[in-house]
Parts: C-alpha cells; sequence; structure tokens
C-alpha cells in the first residue's frame, strides 16, 4: 500500500560496499516522529527508514537539515512481520548551494 505524508527529515546516511563477499547499497534517511501520547511520554524522537540504494543519498545530500519533503512511503510485509519503506522522497525547498536568500547559511563542505 503506497501513500504520501509530509516529513521532517534530519539527516541521511548512504552505505555502499561488500562485506565477506557479498555487496551491499542502501541509504537511510533519519526523520522526526511524534512519541505515543500517554502518561510516560511526551515530545519527539528520530527514528530511521531506508530508502532504496545509495543513489537516493546523492539526491539530497546538498540540502540543508533538517528540511521538509514529501514522502511517498510503502507497507511491505514477508508474511511475518510488516515494515516502511521510502519509495520517494521529493524536498520541498532548494539545496543549499542554490539557495539565493541572505538570510540563509550555505552548506559548507
Amino acid at each position: 500500500m503506497l501513500f504520501k505524508t509530509e516529513m521532517i527529515v534530519l539527516g541521511a546516511k548512504s552505505s555502499k560496499g561488500e562485506y565477506n563477499g557479498r555487496p551491499f547499497d542502501s541509504t537511510t534517511v533519519f526523520f522526526k516522529a511524534d512519541l505515543q501520547e500517554g502518561d510516560n511520554f511526551v515530545g519527539e524522537v528520530g527514528e530511521q527508514m531506508k530508502w532504496g540504494t545509495s543513489a537516493n543519498f546523492d539526491k539530497i545530500k546538498g540540502y540543508e537539515f533538517p528540511l521538509i519533503a514529501e514522502a511517498t512511503l510503502e507497507q511491505v510485509s514477508n508474511g511475518k512481520s510488516m515494515t516502511t519503506i521510502i519509495k520517494d522522497l521529493v524536498p520541498k525547498s532548494a539545496p543549499a548551494d542554490q539557495k539565493s536568500t541572505s538570510n540563509q547559511t550555505p552548506k559548507s563542505a
């Protein structure tokens, strides 16, 4: 099942290489999530979700973080447990190196 939502992206990491002869290639996105309501919970937390290969990391690495993005998510199951993955992530602002306003601090390299 696919659905869209607005997500506050705190950061991302790329991982690509080989371990014990097996290749790996992924991007993990860290995002802001609300804690469940209750007497013993308050505030927000950072969570993580997979977003395809390391090529996706290149799509967002030039942006300032945190950023607001429209995320297309998919719930998938292996028959035993369900997980949510990111199918697409579209930032709602220009990359840091393309911003023209003076009140924005460009991301340093």
